[in-house]
């Protein structure tokens, strides 16, 4: 049984529901739809508003492809980390779960989702905040903002009136985090304890607002699941980006005008196409290619963690980790991998190792005799991709000798589709969000039930204190290069020390 909870926010006054202990608001504007002339351009408070707004329904989604990594259906099926709105250009809502407004100030933690900056949406059913708020006593907060050429195209060096462009949809999030400031309070959360956490590309999004000078002081701990993002694209890739998507949309540089009142399904198309050039050999700089927020210099100084760690976060403690089978998802069904072989598997990794390929595959092989080809070959490129640039942030971020970095290896392999996808990308994130019941992907197994709870309350912890450290764990110290402890998320959880160091040290010769 719901009833409903009325808040006035700075823009107006909106109408929640109360259900089991937690209010729910959602579709909550924190910006004016950027339509029109607003398109490409930097966002604007949300005009005031008479009456009271109803917010129980999600926002629109942002403008995306449908299924843009090509997952076959068996894991469309179980991968539910978009909503089901409409997509539309206006989308610039966030969403808050609160266990009341009493007066209390509660620790705030601000989800950005997954997508690589093209798709995705605040709206999964895997980050809903509403268990967490029943778990302990915390507000949570996620939202949807500009993605794709609409969020990231990178005009200005070529083209007039499009300054910052290159960076829309990530300066959408800074006007997310500025209406937490201005507004959680009325929702009983604590503007000056706020944690950025998000995974994959949410993850890279918590790197890039880790650099940026607008965002300082906006939030106060950080959290980066599976989505390192050491090295961002910068003036010349993104306008490489922009003349291939001018190109395809049969305009010069200087009818580049002409892109705000085009129909945002042409937009989307010509995007398609020049991602589509974006090639499986260069994941492991995939931040750097395609759309994506663009280093300017000024709003985005560079980095955000190349040469070293940035500036602009010096104080807020970091926890990082990645899953120890990340890319089945992604690579587990292609035949080179399902199919491989020790004697094929030099060559099918050459695109991502080069002329190194054999001598990593044979260190691999040596640290790790009982794996299958398949799973060398998964073990590689997850950590190619994801666990040794995470580690890189994490030294880097050490270095300054200002915060605490913690770190983790999530190692729990699902059981569904008989196994193979074992401790795959974004798996984590219902156990971190206590939605395991309600997430396909994890299977039914109640053994899985202690691993959430012990997660979400490390997650939680950390919100509160900075230290994710709590009495369902065993004691869990900060990371250091001189022992590397390692929280292992797994049935039964424990500390390592430096897992998997051989492997490790593959990819810091490389660097």
């Amino acid at each position: 049984m719901s009833t409903d909870v009325v808040v006035e926010t700075s823009a107006g006054r909106i109408r929640g529901t109360r259900e089991r202990g937690v209010e729910t608001f959602k579709g909550i504007p924190y910006a004016e739809p950027p339509l029109g002339e607003l398109r490409f351009r930097p966002p604007r408070k949300p005009s005031p508003w008479t009456g009271i707004r109803d917010a129980t329904g999600y926002g629109n989604m942002a403008v995306q492809s449908q299924n843009v990594f090509a997952l076959p259906d068996d894991l469309l099926r179980l991968f539910t980390l978009a909503g089901k709105q409409k997509l539309d250009e206006d989308c610039l809502y966030l969403n808050v779960w609160t266990p009341g407004r009493d007066g209390t100030e509660r620790p705030v933690l601000f989800w950005c989702h997954g997508g690589a900056f093209i798709t995705g949406s605040g709206s999964s059913p895997w980050s809903d905040g509403a268990n967490l708020c029943r778990l302990d006593d915390v507000v949570v907060v996620s939202f949807n903002h500009r993605l794709g050429a609409l969020g990231y195209l990178h005009l200005e060096d070529i083209a007039d009136d499009f300054e910052q462009a290159g960076l829309a949809g990530v300066l959408d999030i800074i006007a997310a985090l500025e209406w937490v400031r201005d507004n959680i309070a009325r929702f009983g959360g604590d503007p000056r304890n706020v944690t950025i956490f998000g995974e994959s590309g949410g993850g890279a999004k918590v790197s890039v607002l880790m650099a940026m000078p607008p965002a300082k002081g906006l939030f106060h701990k950080a959290i980066i699941q599976s989505g390192p993002a050491v090295q961002m694209a910068n003036r010349e890739d993104g306008t490489k980006t922009a003349r291939q998507m001018l190109e395809h949309l049969g305009l010069d540089a200087s009818d580049a005008g002409k892109l705000r009142a085009m129909p945002p399904a042409k937009i989307l198309e010509a995007q398609v196409k020049v991602l589509a050039g974006v090639s499986r050999a260069a994941f492991a700089d995939r931040r750097r290619l395609g759309f994506n927020p663009v280093i300017d210099g000024t709003m985005f100084p560079g980095g955000p963690f190349a040469p070293k760690a940035p500036l602009a976060s010096l104080e807020v403690p970091l926890m990082i980790g990645s899953n120890k089978d990340e890319m089945t998802l992604f690579l587990g069904h292609m035949p080179w991998v399902a199919d491989a072989t020790f004697e094929s598997l030099p060559e099918s990794l050459a695109p991502y190792l080069g002329a190194k390929a054999a001598e990593i595959v044979a260190t691999y092989r040596k640290a790790q005799p009982r794996l299958r080809p398949d799973e060398v070959a998964i073990a590689i490129v997850s950590d190619q991709g994801i666990r040794a640039p995470s580690l890189l942030i994490a030294e880097r971020k050490l270095a300054q000798g200002t915060a605490p970095v913690f770190v983790y290896l999530f190692a729990w392999e699902t059981p569904v589709l008989g196994g193979r996808l074992r401790s795959c990308h974004t798996l984590e994130i219902p156990f971190v969000f206590s939605n395991l019941e309600s997430a396909e992907l994890t299977g039914d197994d109640a053994a899985r039930l202690p691993l959430g709870d012990a997660m979400s309350r490390a997650w939680i912890a950390f919100a509160k204190s900075g230290n994710p450290g709590h009495p369902g764990l065993p004691v869990w110290p900060a990371y250091t290069t001189g022992m590397r402890a390692t929280m292992m998320f797994d049935t039964v959880c424990h500390l390592d020390i430096d897992p998997y160091g051989v492997e490790r040290r593959v990819w810091e010769t490389r660097e």
